[in-house]
């Protein structure tokens, strides 16, 4: 499939075209082509992202990395970097999105960026965490307040009950 297939793809998958998801189906490539990466049926291929913004749309299209997979996930920093991770190889790499010159206004924007190659608008820096284990699957628990099913790594103790996360009141008695 050609550039401009894919293309396509992500855009029907997102529902329209826009700079934030060339961000990242311009980030998919160069992770692609970086680490060698194909279509991630499972959770071979490992993506965190820094935000969540269209480019993650891209992101799920080309790589086939997924939230309910467990291969997807987000760090949120508001920036637009993206960390992929190969678990095969133990290979790695950290996206950065530059800063768009400031002769180029806003409304054109998605041209600049649909006109640069991948690695022209990257900085390729060392992932800052380790590869995230893989996704495993918890027991729910019930909640002694709502009675509502929570995985158990969602649930906390409180005066010696279950409670999930929504019925949980936190303890501070500093407030800073």
């Amino acid at each position: 499939m050609d550039q401009l297939d894919l293309w396509n793809k992500c855009v029907a998958f997102h529902g329209h075209e826009c700079g934030g998801l060339m961000v990242g189906f311009k980030a998919a490539l160069l992770a692609i082509e970086g680490l060698k990466l194909e279509f991630s049926e499972d959770e071979q291929v490992v993506c965190v992202s820094e935000n969540d913004a269209c480019g993650v749309d891209a992101i799920q299209v080309l790589l086939g990395c997924t939230a309910g997979k467990g291969n997807l996930l987000f760090h949120l920093t508001g920036k637009q970097a993206y960390s992929f991770y190969e678990r095969a190889s133990g290979k790695s790499l950290r996206l950065v999105l530059r800063k768009r010159p400031p002769d180029i206004p806003r409304e054109l924007g998605f041209e600049w960026l649909r006109d640069r190659a991948p690695r022209d608008l990257f900085d390729i820096k060392p992932v800052r965490a380790d590869l995230p284990e893989e996704s495993r699957i918890f027991q729910s628990v019930e909640c002694s307040k709502c009675h509502e099913h929570a995985a158990e790594h969602f649930i906390r103790l409180q005066e010696g009950n279950p409670v999930c996360l929504d019925c949980w009141s936190t303890y501070n008695r500093l407030a800073v």
